[in-house]
């Protein structure tokens, strides 16, 4: 197995694979708040940052997987996976046990190099409240869901990390 996902981190189709699934989640996220009016609050947004960082370690994987640029593209995606296991924890936390003394932030606090929420407020200004749950699905709320999320990514990329000294197999069509 670990000979196999050596390969696929080798090929562009894995890391476009998961640039793609990102998207996709990013694209999920915004039909939440554009069409089911759903208000993202700080902690969504900042989850949304991670997930961003996922999609760009896709992005970095798939220009030149043969290179050891694939290495800072296994960092960038296990310290973004991290980082969104580490959000939608907190988030979590602040949903199922509520408290006046610790709330989130009133808008998301970006670097003045990356004023992210100036550049695409669509996209990353926060108007809604970390402690409401506004959308379930099997029980879970969306930072619940997130947290699978994420721990999927992390899974993978432990995996794939692990596998980088695994080179793979030669097939020959000549040899034993």
């Amino acid at each position: 197995m670990l000979r196999y996902l050596n390969q696929c981190s080798r090929g562009r189709g894995a890391w476009l694979l998961m640039a793609f699934t990102a998207f996709v989640l990013e694209m999920v996220a915004l039909y939440f708040q554009h069409v089911m009016l759903l208000k993202p609050c700080v902690m969504c947004i900042y989850e949304r940052c991670a997930l961003f960082g996922v999609m760009g370690a896709g992005i970095v994987g798939a220009i030149a997987p043969r290179t050891p640029l694939r290495f800072i593209a296994l960092g960038i995606w296990i310290y973004s996976a991290w980082q969104g296991i580490r959000l939608s924890y907190e988030h979590t936390m602040i949903q199922l046990h509520p408290n006046p003394f610790t709330t989130c932030d009133f808008a998301a606090r970006f670097p003045a190099w990356l004023p992210l929420d100036k550049w695409l407020p669509s996209v990353f200004v926060a108007s809604g409240d970390c402690a409401e749950r506004g959308w379930t699905f099997l029980s879970l709320s969306m930072p619940q869901w997130m947290i699978v999320v994420f721990a999927f990514y992390l899974i993978a990329a432990v995996l794939v990390t692990l596998a980088q000294p695994f080179k793979p197999k030669r097939r020959d069509l000549f040899s034993r």
